[in-house]
């Protein structure tokens, strides 16, 4: 089914809970459980951010929402993972999940299960829950001018190109189409948008750009 669904909420499931020494990054690409989306996770102003960056089956649409104007939007690029703060002490995030299969939004958390899984869990009016688990895909992201601006500051004209991280005025120039295709593969790096890549750097996405920033 083209809109299964994004996010963990099928599977009961426990959580493995880290030690300090195994602290992980939860940001970057993550397969979901049945491997239909991949979802990147970034920070952005302070909180995680994760939206549908990878479709298996491509031009899913948001079908199930109950904004009638949000029905046809595309599901690539959607955000679903909404902003999450992380809890004290704990290496764990809480926010909300939005389930592409439903269009209703849940409480979750997402729990880092070693460097390369991550336990996400969501629950209806708390109760409910059910979870699953991700797997890594693409590397950590590095934190950018556009996910570190604070809210209400002004946006520079041009936002410098960090290694990694990329919003869409950082293509590649005009001029140079015959480098494009041995370039391919660094397009294709977590946080970058280009033919490989059509999402980019998360935060500068506008659902979540005008919520963060």
């Amino acid at each position: 089914m083209r809109l299964a669904l994004y996010t963990g909420i099928l599977l009961a499931g426990g959580y493995t809970y880290l030690t300090p020494a195994l602290a992980a990054d939860p940001t970057g690409d993550w397969r979901v459980a049945d491997g239909v989306a991949n979802i990147r996770v970034a920070q952005c102003n302070g909180s995680m951010w994760g939206a549908v960056s990878w479709e298996k089956q491509p031009g899913g649409r948001d079908e199930y929402n109950p904004d009638a104007s949000k029905k046809n939007r595309p599901t690539l690029g959607m955000a679903t993972l909404i902003d999450m703060k992380k809890k004290p002490g704990v290496d764990q995030w809480e926010g909300q999940v939005y389930n592409a299969k439903d269009g209703q939004l849940y409480s979750a958390t997402i729990t880092p299960a070693g460097t390369d899984q991550l336990e996400i869990k969501g629950c209806v009016m708390g109760f409910l829950c059910g979870g699953e688990t991700w797997t890594r895909v693409g590397p950590p992201i590095p934190s950018s001018p556009s996910n570190a601006m604070a809210k209400g500051t002004p946006k520079p004209g041009a936002v410098p190109k960090p290694a990694g991280t990329t919003g869409a005025m950082a293509a590649a120039p005009a001029t140079s189409p015959a480098p494009a295709a041995p370039k391919a593969a660094a397009a294709a790096k977590a946080g970058q948008k280009g033919a490989a890549d059509p999402v980019g750097d998360i935060c500068l996405l506008p659902e979540i750009a005008g919520f963060a920033h």
